[in-house]
Order: structure tokens, then C-alpha cells, then sequence
């Protein structure tokens, strides 16, 4: 990924379902360190569209560690909570062009990939709530692009997934829907993030398709595992980090990353980033989709 000046904007956009951890700090710092290296904007987006699964007080937490480690952002944070009325206003396009219908199968009857197929397409006037939304994905579509970390990817979308969930039953709004709007509001152009989410670009490249949005450029470097092989996450059990190790913390993720690694004498967060912005290679971030945590007292 190349420097382009102030024309760059990213992100880092976190749920507030736990604190950070380990994994969501290298994915601030990597979107960071390549925004700020480029001399490009870096955004915070809260995504808060889940409130089952959100744990109180974690947003709060977030963005206090994320200070703590010296990562400040540009503009305001973008609360997806106060976006309804855009997700709405989406989906009222996507019906007006056709590309919706109405779904009220279980996950049990579901399809491969958890697609619907051509049970309800034909059942749009019997079908009672609740139902999910569901856009539908031509047999033909195929998605190409580049990946800045994993290079060429190309998939077969129309056969692999023929139609996937914008509003849930619950009338949630889908992440697939809410992260377009929404990096078409923010004019997101750069996104780094884990390979975690890989499989959801095609979908997401396919969505900014149909809403008339441009395709930003990704870079998905591996996510970090534990032990048994598990993405660090909440769910996981992923341990919290701590801002009393603020300084510990950026040099384990950017040892993750392959950066160059700061001085010894360096312990200041501040510091320590304008070391890794100054000395910031997306070319060494390692490819692959994932890495395994070194053990305690290895490394």
C-alpha cells in the first residue's frame, strides 16, 4: 500500500462486547501505524449494533485504553447506534432495485453457507413475521481484488453464497450492511484489519456494488491464535490487557507485525509509535491467515 497523502482514511472498529485484548490491539495498531505513516486520517468506529452481546461499560473501556496506548484518533467517533435511519434508508434502495426478499427459515433448514437458496424467494406473500432480510446474489457474481498482505483473491460468490442477511429477524441490522453504509459515510479508502474477516469482503465488495459505493483497498494480516489454535477473542477468553503495560503491549504487537522492533531504552507510548509510524513496512507484516501466541516466557 502506497503513500497517498492526506487523501488516505482508515479506521479501527471495534464492539464493545469486552475489553481489548491482544488481537484487537494489533488490529488498532496495524491500521494505525499504515494511516499515520501515509500521513492519512485515522478513524474510530463503535460498533454497537448488538446489545445482547454487548458487555456494559466495555465501549467506554475501549476507547480509554486505546488512549492509553497512545493511539488517538481523527474526527469523532462514529457510533453505529445513532445509524439506523442510513441502514434503513440502504435497504429501502436495495428493495427499490430489487435486490431483496423476505426470510423466515430457521438456521436448521438453512443452506451451505447459511443461505436461504429459492425456499422463500416464491413465499414473499405468505411469509408472516418475524423475518430476516436477505439480498440476493446472482449464480454469475464473482468477486476479484488484491489484498495488500495476501494478494490475489478471487471468489465465486453467486455459487458459494446465493443470498445473505441484512436485517436479522430481531430487526438487527447485519454488520455486512452497517460496515458498508458506513465506510461509504466515513469515505473509508484503506482498511486494515484481520483475516478473520477475508471471507466477508467479497460480500461487502458485492454490497458496495449495488449501493453505488466505491471498493476500498484492504490489507487483512493473520490473526493471532492461542494454544489450541482459537483466534484471540472475547468469546475465547482472550485476557484483557492492561494500560499499566501500555509500552509492553505495542512492542508485543508490533513484534507480531515484524516491525522493527523500538529501542530498549524507548517506554513511552507516545514514543514508541512515533518510532513505528517512522519505521512502519506493510511488506513485512507476515501473509498467511494466522499466527500462534508464543507461550509465556518464550519470544
Amino acid at each position: 500500500m502506497s503513500p497517498v497523502s492526506t487523501a488516505y482514511r482508515g479506521r479501527f472498529a471495534p464492539s464493545p462486547t469486552g475489553p481489548l485484548h491482544l488481537g484487537s490491539l494489533i488490529a488498532a495498531l496495524a491500521s494505525y501505524l499504515d494511516a499515520r505513516a501515509c500521513n492519512g486520517t485515522w478513524l474510530v468506529r463503535m460498533e454497537d449494533l448488538d446489545p445482547p452481546r454487548e458487555q456494559p461499560g466495555a465501549a467506554t473501556a475501549i476507547l480509554q485504553s486505546l488512549e492509553d496506548h497512545a493511539l488517538t484518533w481523527d474526527e469523532s467517533v462514529l457510533w453505529q447506534s445513532d445509524r439506523h435511519t442510513a441502514y434503513a434508508d440502504a435497504l429501502a434502495d436495495l428493495d427499490r432495485s430489487g435486490h431483496l426478499f423476505n426470510c423466515d427459515c430457521t438456521r436448521a433448514i438453512l443452506g451451505p453457507n447459511g443461505a436461504c437458496g429459492d425456499r422463500c424467494p416464491p413465499r414473499q406473500g405468505e411469509l408472516e413475521p418475524p423475518a430476516a432480510t436477505r439480498i440476493t446474489v446472482p449464480a454469475t457474481t464473482e468477486v476479484s481484488f488484491i489484498d495488500a498482505i495476501q494478494g490475489q483473491q478471487r471468489c465465486p460468490l453467486g455459487s458459494e453464497l446465493p443470498d445473505f442477511t441484512l436485517r436479522r429477524k430481531d430487526k438487527l441490522y447485519a454488520y455486512q450492511l452497517a460496515v458498508v453504509v458506513d465506510d461509504g459515510f466515513q469515505d473509508i479508502n484503506r482498511i486494515v484489519r484481520g483475516s478473520d474477516l477475508l471471507d466477508s469482503t467479497p460480500r461487502q465488495h458485492y454490497l458496495q456494488q449495488c449501493l453505488g459505493l466505491p471498493h476500498p483497498v484492504y490489507a487483512h494480516f493473520p490473526v493471532i491464535t492461542n494454544a489450541l489454535g482459537q483466534k484471540f477473542s472475547k468469546q475465547n477468553h482472550a485476557p484483557a490487557i492492561t494500560s499499566a503495560q501500555a509500552a509492553s503491549n505495542l512492542r508485543n504487537a508490533l513484534a507480531f507485525l515484524q516491525q522493527e522492533a523500538p529501542p530498549q531504552d524507548m517506554d513511552q507510548p507516545p514514543d514508541i509509535l512515533a518510532f513505528a509510524t517512522a519505521h512502519w513496512d506493510l511488506q513485512r507484516v507476515p501473509g498467511g491467515t494466522a499466527i500462534a501466541a508464543e507461550p509465556p516466557g518464550e519470544g
